[in-house]
């Protein structure tokens, strides 16, 4: 089932320069593996060494922030939007 993942600019260039790419899944995790199944150089900018998913690296599907659902087996439908937000820190004291 066809899902639609929105990246934010700074990985758009491991995407071929993609805002969005569609790919196939049942779960959020699932849809993520086709995603770094088809562009292997965003692999390391989502998941650190031991294959788990960077803590800055936040998921919502259709606006819902999937650590308050089922995280990674969340499941997807026809049509569902993931986002990738990445967190941001820093600024003046």
């Amino acid at each position: 089932m066809a899902i639609s993942i929105h990246a934010p600019t700074p990985l758009q260039r491991f995407i071929g320069d993609a805002g969005e790419v569609e790919v196939d899944g049942t779960t959020v995790g699932e849809a993520l593996s086709s995603l770094v199944e088809r562009h292997t150089a965003l692999k390391p900018h989502l998941y650190s060494d031991d294959g788990k998913l960077r803590s800055f690296v936040n998921l919502f599907l259709n606006d819902e922030d999937v650590r308050h659902l089922q995280q990674d087996a969340t499941p997807v439908s026809e049509g569902d939007t993931l986002s990738i937000i990445p967190s941001i820190a820093g600024g003046a004291p």
